[in-house]
């Protein structure tokens, strides 16, 4: 790991966006997030003026800030060249751009003061076939989980303003054998070691959609279907 208590991130953009039509069938969707200037108020819930347009799996106060690295978007430029152009800050619908850290350096339960708020790690980002039609690629969910770099959301434990230029320091790690790289090779990757899903599900605040995957992986023996999130529904 490399941030120690006291080191930081620096959120370089906050974005926030309106429900709006995706893609041909003009599903509901808040993914494209603007550019918000000046402070903005991080709540429960996340940024003031933010939405999504599924509340069923995106939002609420376990993804209330959805971050991204922007070391992951050049990266993202050389692998598809022919959609280089939309792998910009924002691209994946993130509330804060993030510097100087990516998923490596976050662990589950990590709390960060950032502005005048204290947020918590949440969970990484288990990424759905919205993100195939925001890049017109029909496989971009699933390039996206099997790389890791999938963003990650923060709750709000204190709210407080935010804002571009704020640096994110680490005020607690109470579990740093559990970085989001870790979790996501045994959810996508290492998916029936068994040591680890027993020890993942032991972790206290680990959110309650990942509990249920957990605890179904540990008794059925088998990896849940990801095809329904993966993969966009045929219209």
């Amino acid at each position: 790991m490399q941030q120690r208590p006291g080191e930081a991130f620096e959120i370089v953009e906050l974005r926030t966006g309106r429900v709006a039509p995706l893609g041909p069938a003009g599903v509901a969707s808040a993914i494209d997030k603007q550019k918000v200037d000046g402070p903005v108020m991080a709540g429960p819930l996340g940024l003031e003026g933010d939405e999504q347009g599924d509340r069923k799996h995106h939002g609420g106060p376990h993804k209330a800030l959805h971050a991204y690295a922007h070391a992951h978007l050049p990266l993202w430029a050389a692998e598809l060249p022919h959609r280089a152009d939309r792998f910009r800050a924002g691209a994946f619908g993130e509330n804060l751009v993030v510097a100087g850290a990516t998923e490596a350096d976050f662990c589950l339960g990590d709390r960060w003061r950032t502005g005048a708020a204290l947020i918590e790690v949440s969970q990484a980002r288990q990424p759905c076939w919205r993100l195939n039609l925001r890049f017109d690629l029909p496989d971009m969910a699933r390039r996206v989980q099997e790389t890791g770099r999938s963003g990650w959301y923060f709750r709000v434990i204190e709210p407080g303003l935010v804002a571009a230029g704020d640096h994110g320091v680490l005020a607690q790690r109470p579990h740093p054998e559990w970085s989001l790289g870790r979790v996501s090779h045994l959810l996508y990757h290492d998916r029936m070691n068994r040591s680890a899903l027993e020890e993942l599900a032991a972790l206290p605040g680990l959110p309650e959609s990942w509990q249920r995957l957990v605890d179904a992986r540990l008794a059925s023996g088998q990896t849940e279907n990801w095809l329904r999130r993966l993969e966009t529904p045929k219209v």
